[in-house]
């Protein structure tokens, strides 16, 4: 069912078009995600959708009784009670009906109750104990331990008064009380700001258990990818719908783009076929019938638009000017942190060879960029070592971004470090880094959070160095901006070293990674995925571990075969579902094959009406034998994985 709906929903901003055309459906189960460049909106979205702002354009209408809950961006819980007593207020009306049925249970215990009196009190304590009980009156207060656990708020902290935490604290707090409510409807906007790795682990697995509507604004792929199984992408113009996850949208973006360049190019190339016709055998008299028919299909013919790109993108690459040693840095029995009886972490082992490119992961407050600071010997280590290996030059990237001067304006940030390199191509490699012209005179100052994420970006790739320890690289970058990042240093010919709880970032670029924990240091030789292998894997050993053997052999071996039988039944299952999809491709090839000849016969190439016919028919084919493809490729996986086993 529909709870929300939006229709050509559009929002201005000084007389500039934000977005328009936007329509959208939320069902009552949706899981959507909302992506774009920067700057198109999509917060305004948000907050139009949630009833917070009028549109400019369009409505938005929702269903009677529909509860909404909105997390505005970087929203913070203010209020002067404490933790635990700011989550009670959520259950208010089952705490009201819990003391409704503990003063009618003082009732029933008086002796001065008649016997009719009595049978109506216990008439009403059965009602009230069965509503209570229906709305888990019984486990509110172990529901509200459950999220606040999961947002690493602990009992020690329950009684400490909101107005003393930290603004990140409370924009977790913000969002635990959202959860809590319930609403049909949750709109979020960023909710992965201000959580480490261990939070947003547990947080992607309660929203896909979420008994209701999830639209969200997300920079975190990650996120997008696990939790969301729709896509609106929105433009300038309106919005595009994919059902699938983030990863799923880029690919099917990519291929709806080449098939609409396709079909572009195709009716083109027919448009001047046409022209060429008309130029030529209008002014004949022989051939003029002919030359104006050929115009009038030409004036009737509905043309496709030339693709645009809405999505403006950084573009640079990292180029080291020299190669450094294969042994790049060891660090051996480090021990990081500010005061000897109070260590973050240690002792920490590990190396990095050419070439490398390692995260560094944690909890929060484990000392990750501490560790980063003191390899650079910026803090000193309370114990151990890290040692450079030969012909090491080594790029930093600070996540506090102290490294940029304020009272300098953009231009002067990087000409001061390289003052024989021309003016013009200064602003070339900033105007690369999404600078125009009126930014490059503006102060660092006044620069934005991702403006100078970029501009320090600028001055790393300028400085060519072969070692690069990076900071928490992706904050404050658009999704745009750090899938360019990831791009680029994939292909940077050297080694990186980076701080980072951005999981597919990590996943697209590690190539081990180093686990911190305040005893020690673990090193994991793959991406992330593989180190959620490597835990799932440790999980169940101590899992497994914990029963005794004996107790455990013969459920196993019982457990084993039918799991081989069930695994012999999904084999021959799949390799069934294989034959069949590679004989229905074959079949929509042909039929492409077949749709193309007709279209290059003359009766057709002067009939318009049946070029669009066939044309829309070649486009349904090459959508069906992609999908089929997908599907095939799936299901090949699939199998390859079980046959693996």
């Amino acid at each position: 069912m529909i709870i929300l709906q939006a229709q050509q929903v559009g929002r201005s901003f000084d007389g500039i078009t934000l977005f328009a055309g936007v329509n959208l459906e939320v069902q009552t189960n949706s899981r959507i995600g909302l992506v774009g460049p920067n700057g198109i909106g999509k917060t305004s979205l948000l907050k139009i959708l949630a009833g917070e702002v009028a549109p400019d354009e369009g409505q938005v209408t929702t269903t009677k009784g529909m509860r909404l809950g909105y997390l505005a961006q970087d929203s913070g819980l203010d209020s002067s009670r404490t933790i635990f007593a700011e989550m009670l207020t959520v259950f208010e009306p089952l705490m009201a009906l819990e003391q409704r049925m503990h003063d009618l249970e003082a009732q029933i215990a008086s002796p001065d109750l008649d016997d009719d009196t009595m049978a109506q009190v216990m008439k009403q304590y059965d009602q009230v104990q069965h509503d209570f009980a229906e709305q888990n009156g019984y486990g509110y207060q172990a529901e509200i331990r459950t999220v606040l656990h999961g947002f690493q708020f602990d009992e020690a902290t329950y009684e400490m008064p909101i107005s003393n935490l930290s603004g990140g604290e409370r924009s977790r707090l913000a969002l635990a009380k959202l959860l809590l409510e319930k609403p049909d409807l949750l709109i979020l906007d960023e909710p992965t700001n201000h959580l480490d790795i261990t939070t947003l682990d547990w947080l992607e697995g309660y929203l896909r258990g979420y008994d209701g509507a999830i639209l969200t604004v997300s920079h975190d792929q990650y996120f997008l990818d696990h939790v969301v199984n729709e896509i609106y992408e929105i433009t300038q113009h309106h919005a595009e719908h994919y059902k699938t996850n983030y990863s799923g949208y880029l690919k099917e973006k990519a291929e709806r783009s080449a098939q609409l360049w396709k079909a572009y190019e195709r009716q083109q190339a027919e448009i001047d076929k046409l022209q060429t016709f008309v130029d030529k055998n209008i002014v004949r008299a022989s051939t003029t019938k002919q030359a104006q028919s050929r115009r009038k299909q030409l004036e009737k013919m509905d043309r496709i638009e030339r693709p645009i790109n809405d999505n403006q993108s950084v573009h640079f690459q990292f180029t080291p000017e020299k190669s450094s040693g294969n042994e790049v840095l060891q660090v051996r029995d480090a021990t990081v942190g500010y005061e000897a009886d109070e260590p973050m972490a240690g002792p920490i082992n590990f190396q990095v060879n050419k070439y490398d490119r390692i995260a560094i992961i944690g909890q929060n407050g484990v000392g990750k960029s501490t560790l980063l600071k003191s390899i650079l010997d910026q803090i000193p280590f309370l114990t151990g070592s890290a040692r450079f290996g030969a012909n090491v030059s080594t790029g930093y990237y600070d996540q506090d971004q102290t490294q940029l001067h304020n009272n300098k304006t953009v231009i002067s940030e990087i000409w001061d470090d390289h003052p024989t390199t021309p003016e013009k191509d200064i602003r070339s490699i900033l105007a690369a880094f999404l600078f125009d012209a009126d930014d490059v005179q503006k102060s660092v100052h006044s620069l934005s959070g991702g403006q100078k994420a970029r501009l320090e970006l600028v001055k790393l790739a300028m400085n060519h160095d072969n070692f690069l320890i990076l900071d928490e690289p992706t904050n404050h970058l658009d999704i745009n901006s750090k899938e360019v990042l990831e791009h680029a240093l994939a292909d940077f010919d050297g080694t990186i070293l980076f701080v980072s709880h951005d999981r597919y970032f990590i996943n697209e670029l590690a190539t081990q990674i180093i686990s911190i924990q305040p005893d020690g240091s673990t090193t994991y030789l793959g991406n992330w995925d593989y180190y959620q292998e490597k835990l799932a894997e440790q999980t169940a050993e101590a899992e497994a571990a914990q029963a005794p053997a004996e107790a455990e052999a013969a459920p196993k071996a019982a457990t084993a075969y039918q799991a081989s039988k069930a695994d012999q039944r999904q084999q021959r299952k799949l390799e069934r579902e294989i034959e069949s999809l590679e004989a229905k491709m074959s079949d929509l090839e042909e039929a492409v094959t077949k749709v193309e000849q007709d279209m290059t016969a003359p009766d057709v190439l002067t009939d318009y009406v049946k070029m669009q016919e066939l044309q829309t028919k070649l486009d349904n084919l090459h959508q069906e034998l992609s999908e089929t493809e997908t599907e095939w490729e799936q299901t090949s996986l699939d199998l390859e994985e079980l046959t693996n086993k």
